[in-house]
């Protein structure tokens, strides 16, 4: 009796541990680095005045406490927290990054800066005053949000985990209102419209 009781409790242990799947964790830092680097190259080499930057606060460490211990002892952890890296050049993202920066050059900046358009807590470009906004530019928003789209898509899929896509976007979500002028607009997430 007691040999079939170790025999279930080592099957059960073998078990739990087969069924634990091992995340790999969207590289955080390393996406608003290549995020900065994006934005800066489509909004510095379109004319648009870099705002001054800020200190980034340090981030705090993870405490994964006792029962992260006992798991890492069984499982340990991905090795890609060890050297987060995050892939964000392929030739579908430079097409894009090109179009973006033609884009601001040319009409864009000029409908951020009357106001016209801000950006949007997912991301994207949004019209804020419908005045303000030529009825012979209203595709550039539909053309700049297709491109938007695709750029997060294409970065997620570059880097294997389509399923980093809403972590993708938040990351530039944030970057574009970062690198804003002042006086550009944006939406925050609860829709509300602030001026930078």
């Amino acid at each position: 009796m007691r040999k079939l009781l170790i025999t279930l409790v080592a099957a059960a242990a073998v078990a739990l541990v087969g069924c634990v799947t091992i995340n790999v964790y969207f590289p955080e830092a390393a996406a608003q680095k290549a995020a900065d680097q994006f934005i800066g190259n489509v909004l510095d080499d379109s004319g648009v005045a870099r705002p001054a930057e800020k200190v980034p606060e340090k981030a705090k460490p993870q405490d994964g406490g006792p029962s992260a211990s006992l798991l890492d002892l069984v499982i340990p952890r991905a090795m890609a927290a060890d050297s987060p890296d995050i892939q964000i050049r392929t030739p579908e993202t430079d097409a894009i990054r090109e179009r973006m920066k033609s884009r601001f050059g040319g009409a864009l900046k000029g409908l951020f800066d009357n106001g016209a358009v801000g950006f949007t807590a997912d991301g994207l470009v949004a019209v804020h005053d419908a005045n303000a906004l030529p009825l012979a530019q209203r595709s550039l928003v539909d053309q700049e949000n297709g491109d938007r789209n695709a750029l997060y898509k294409a970065i997620a899929a570059a880097n294997g985990h389509p399923e980093w896509e809403p972590q993708i976007r938040k990351t530039f979500a944030d970057g574009w209102v970062q690198r804003a002028p002042s006086g550009w607009y944006y939406r925050d997430a609860s829709g509300a419209w602030k001026r930078k």
